[in-house]
This record gives C-alpha cells, sequence and structure tokens, in this order.
C-alpha cells in the first residue's frame, strides 16, 4: 500500500503513514522505541487485519523510517503528538489499537487524552510486553554508573538493541518522561485491555506486566505470560496469540 503524510506538532513534523482501508473497528499500530512500521509485528497486524476486511493504521514515528525529524532530538510529547495526529487524521469511528513496548506506553497515554475530552473511539487495547512509564522505570532507575556518566558528559547514553545499532536515549526524552508518568494512581482504560508478556522478556521484565495490572482496577483486563517468551514476541507462535487477542477485543468493541 502506498504511504501518505500527515503532519504533527506545532512545527508540523511529516509523519509517513500506511493505510489498509477497511471495516471498523480499525486496527491502529503503535510500535516500539526506534522501531518502524516495517517491523515484524507491524506487518502481521497490518496483513491479520487487511485479511479479516479491517482498516489498519500503522505509521513512523517522527525521526524514525520514513517520517521526518532528528531522532535524538524526539520526546515522548512529540511521539505522543504524533499518535494522536495520525489516529485523528485517520479514525473516524472505533479502533482497537495494539502497542507494542513503548507504543504500549503511548497507547494507554493517547486513550487518556481522548476519554478526558470525551472521545471513546478506543474500544480495546492489546499491549505486548508494554513499557509503561519506561524512561523512569526502565531508564531513570536502572542506569549504571557508566551510563549515568555519559548522560551528564554528552547528554545521551546506548544500550544494546538486539539489533545491529544501539538504542540511543537522551536526557531530554527522559526529562521529557516525567510529564507522562502513569503508575502511582489508578489507570481508568475505559475499555478491555489485553497484556502479551514474554517471561524472558530482558528489555521490559515481567514484573513491569503485573505492575501494570495491579493499576488496572475498574475495567476487564486480561494477562497472558508467555513463559519461555522474550521481548519481541515475534514467534509463530507468540503471534498467534496476538491474533487471538485482537480477534477477541474486535468481537467485545
Amino acid at each position: 500500500m502506498p504511504v501518505e503524510m500527515v503532519e504533527a506538532g506545532s512545527e508540523r513534523r511529516r509523519i509517513a503513514v500506511n493505510l489498509t482501508g477497511g471495516t471498523e473497528p480499525a486496527l491502529v499500530y503503535f510500535g516500539g522505541y526506534a522501531s518502524t512500521m516495517d517491523g515484524h509485528k507491524a506487518r502481521f497486524v497490518s496483513q491479520f487485519g487487511e485479511a479479516l476486511g479491517k482498516k489498519v493504521v500503522r505509521f513512523d514515528y517522527s525521526g524514525c523510517g520514513m517520517s521526518g525529524g532528528e531522532f535524538r532530538s524526539a520526546t515522548i510529547s512529540q511521539w505522543l503528538d504524533d499518535c494522536r495526529a495520525v489516529f485523528d487524521q485517520y479514525v473516524t469511528g472505533n479502533a482497537i489499537v495494539v502497542g507494542s513496548s513503548m507504543g504500549g506506553w503511548l497507547a494507554l497515554l493517547l486513550n487518556r487524552a481522548l476519554r478526558e475530552a470525551g472521545d471513546d473511539r478506543v474500544r480495546g487495547l492489546v499491549l505486548v510486553a508494554p513499557a509503561v512509564d519506561m524512561t523512569r522505570q526502565l531508564l531513570s532507575n536502572s542506569m549504571t554508573d557508566a551510563e549515568r556518566e555519559a548522560l551528564d558528559l554528552q547528554g545521551w547514553f546506548e544500550r544494546p538493541s538486539g539489533h545491529s545499532e544501539p538504542h540511543v536515549f537522551t536526557s531530554d526524552l527522559i526529562t521529557d518522561g516525567e510529564k507522562h508518568l502513569i503508575f502511582g494512581q489508578k489507570i481508568v482504560t475505559g475499555c478491555p485491555v489485553h497484556v502479551l508478556q514474554g517471561g524472558r522478556d530482558s528489555s521490559v521484565p515481567p514484573g513491569q506486566a503485573q505492575k501494570l495490572m495491579d493499576h488496572l482496577l475498574l475495567d476487564v483486563a486480561k494477562l497472558t505470560l508467555v513463559p519461555d517468551g522474550d521481548h519481541s514476541l515475534s514467534r509463530p507462535e507468540d503471534l498467534a496469540l496476538l491474533r487471538r487477542a485482537i480477534e477477541w477485543m474486535i468481537k467485545t468493541a
């Protein structure tokens, strides 16, 4: 499918979007940190949704893939603006948001902002290894002395990503993330939530998923733990679980 462009943020960043036409509820995919809409799970959701005849929306965050902007200057606020711009442009009715890793946090943040504005278009959340409050929970609270020194001296530090290039985390990203923390208070989604979590996830430990479940006190919420699953949860058997989770959400929406 052709890639479209939508503008986001006050500086009008150009965000690359892939849209598959179909019926609602739409499936909207929010990827993980430094990932693109051509990632394995993103393409799986797109192909699965297309086979069901559903509208599917996936996109690249600013500074990633085919979108404009500089990755090292991006923040959670900017990426949340990207999500809102894409959602408002392409979702006219009900939607199920599938969020992977950081995308799980962004999905919760977007849903909260929409609900506060009286907008209930999000009818279900499927969250894969959701990195909720990652800038504090997974970065600030776990930095090594060497990482802290690098952050102080140059404004960024690196961690292995599991790919050829390491992940880069900036002080601006971490500082901005403090504006968007959601742990420590009840999380009210107003819709069902299904969390998929790998038991051998070294990037987002399983305890993060359980912590999220402990905050979801008022809505239907499921946690599926895959004991031997890693962070990506991209094996055929993992994708089968993701497919069933989405199917359940479609029936529930």
